[in-house]
């Protein structure tokens, strides 16, 4: 899942989630009813028939996700996938992205440059060094709470601890590269 939706303005919704299937050639019926039931689930099947105009940011991004779920894929790769939605928005569909991701158990690899996003919405944070990248970090993510969404994580102490100490080696890492390059 890309930073734009990329879903095609001249198919409808259902068509647009098909799209993955067709490429694959397994259009089947039972995967055409999985990926009614998707959208059904996510609130986006009365606007099956409708083209991507006709919706708000958000529901695009989730109706680009439905798209990806319904090629059943065992791992998720979202690149920036939230970069492009203004900043209420982009927490409205973080918080229903990770939902839908729990709901159905798929494992997600999220790249992004917001520390904040990377926290609230991960169980591990790898923290990459400028090109060429090498692995910098690795922290596990904990918040030992019941009900976890990124919202909930945002509010914990947890979460600024978390933010600072990765802002900090982010923060020395860029001075270390600069006198570097003097």
């Amino acid at each position: 899942m890309l930073q734009k939706d990329n879903l095609l303005e001249w198919r409808t919704i259902y068509k647009n989630v098909l799209l993955g299937l067709e490429i694959q050639k397994a259009n089947t019926e039972e995967n055409k009813e999985y990926a009614e039931k998707l959208l059904k689930k996510y609130g986006l099947y009365e606007f099956k028939d409708k083209y991507p105009m006709q919706l708000s940011g958000g529901m695009r991004q989730r109706v680009a996700l439905i798209r990806t779920l319904a090629t059943r894929p065992k791992i998720l790769l979202l690149d920036e996938a939230f970069s492009a939605l203004d900043a209420q928005t982009r927490l409205m569909v973080t918080e229903d992205i990770y939902k839908i991701l729990k709901q159905e158990n798929i494992t997600a690899l999220m790249v992004t440059h917001d520390i904040s996003e990377a926290i609230s919405m991960s169980d591990r944070v790898v923290v990459l060094s400028q090109r060429p990248a090498t692995v910098k970090n690795i922290y596990n993510i904990d918040f030992e709470m019941e009900n976890r969404t990124p919202l909930n994580c945002r509010e914990s102490s947890k979460f600024s601890q978390y933010f600072n100490t990765m802002w900090k080696e982010l923060e020395e890492y860029d001075k270390a590269a600069e006198n570097e390059q003097n």
